[in-house]
């Protein structure tokens, strides 16, 4: 019975701590230590290159070229580019007659690779990236370069809002947790992770990645292992549609962390070599235990099964997590937003199971495919 006491308290732990604790620990260390302070940008304008990866996107790539055009930023210094990934509707001709200042017209090779080939013909100093469906506010480009202002500064991420459709997926409550989390990690070491909705990385800290990777997780921690920064600007805004349901949602992270594991394991996020303490610390406590979470979840229910009849306090901690599960399954037929989160916490952990089983069965994901009911 020891070793499922060891395993129920170390694994309940270590999920208490990932999702609660971790962003308290920040809050802690960010008040105790001295902040960087935030450098005024001098000097002129530079050059930005605004790449779009695009795969079948008639329906929204004209108003995102325009909204590129609409930036607070100078028309002569903003180079738009639209990479079309095999595109088999009108996304070429709409982009190109909207005003885009380069439309390349590949073949399916993937976002990454659509993305590689952007960044290979823009001639801007900074080069900054969007989803198709991502709307900016006027000012979020100058707030992305205003970090550019600290040389040490590779990478910035901005901060996406998600438009409620009024279905059932929680995303948007889980990115307001996210985003604070991200302040704390910026003030700190560096963000573990960015969105694609918005975001910008100096052209000579570019890194051309492999197809199963994305720019999202790795370019933070890579730059980390250059001794670069990887930071975040709540002050640059952009806006997306949100999947509609949690069912949908799910789907969604199921094909992402199919990735997970070559970025996580092949590309070395675990290993600490070149991290600096804080950040290793920010990456064991951030992404490690939470792409561990669903293995963590298993353990502690399996420990608890088998010492339910020692203690009380065992049928009380078997409670809380069949307590979670029903929730969760009530969701889908009372719409309370008690349960609708449950549900979303349940099957968000368990699309990285998934996506690591597709992985195993599947092997590294090829082409990427967008999500139904953001467009």
């Amino acid at each position: 019975m020891l070793a499922a006491e060891i395993v129920f308290w170390l694994s309940a732990g270590l999920l208490v701590y990932t999702h609660l604790g971790y962003p308290l620990v920040l809050a802690a260390l960010a008040r105790l230590g001295s902040r960087r302070p935030t450098p005024t940008p001098t000097g002129p304008d530079p050059r930005v290159s605004l790449i779009v990866a695009a795969n079948d996107e008639e329906d929204v790539i004209a108003a995102k070229v325009a909204n590129a055009r609409a930036l607070d930023y100078p028309e002569e210094l903003l180079e738009v580019i639209v990479a079309s990934d095999g595109s088999t509707d009108r996304t070429v001709e709409l982009a190109t007659v909207a005003g885009a200042d380069i439309v390349l017209d590949l073949e399916r090779s993937g976002k990454i690779a659509a993305q590689n080939a952007g960044a290979e013909c823009a001639t801007g100093e900074v080069l900054a990236f969007s989803d198709a469906n991502a709307t900016w506010a006027p000012n979020a480009l100058r707030e992305l370069l205003a970090a550019f202002a600290d040389d040490s500064v590779a990478y910035v991420c901005g901060q996406v809002r998600f438009s409620d459709q009024g279905g059932s997926n929680q995303e948007g409550a889980y990115w307001r947790y996210e985003m604070v989390i991200r302040g704390l990690e910026s003030s700190l070491g560096g963000v573990t992770g960015g969105n694609g909705a918005i975001y910008a990385v100096r052209a000579a800290d570019y890194l051309p990645l492999h197809g199963a990777a994305s720019h999202d997780l790795s370019f933070p921690f890579m730059l980390a292992k250059r001794g670069r920064r990887a930071v975040y600007a709540p002050g640059a805004s952009a806006e997306e549609k949100m999947v509609a349901t949690t069912e949908g949602e799910f789907a969604r992270k199921r094909r992402m962390m199919r990735g997970i594991f070559d970025e996580v394991v092949r590309d070395g996020m675990l290993s600490p070599r070149g991290y600096r303490p804080i950040y290793a610390f920010e990456i064991a406590s951030h992404r490690a235990l939470r792409y561990a979470s669903p293995l963590l979840h298993f353990a502690a229910l399996s420990a608890n099964l088998v010492l339910v009849g020692e203690s009380p306090v065992y049928v009380a901690t078997l409670a809380v997590q069949a307590g979670l599960l029903i929730a969760a399954a009530l969701a889908g037929t009372i719409p309370l937003r008690p349960l609708r989160l449950a549900r979303y916490y349940v099957l968000v952990t368990a699309s990285i199971a998934a996506g690591l089983w597709d992985r195993i069965r599947l092997g590294t994901p090829g082409a990427w495919e967008k999500a139904e009911g953001t467009r």
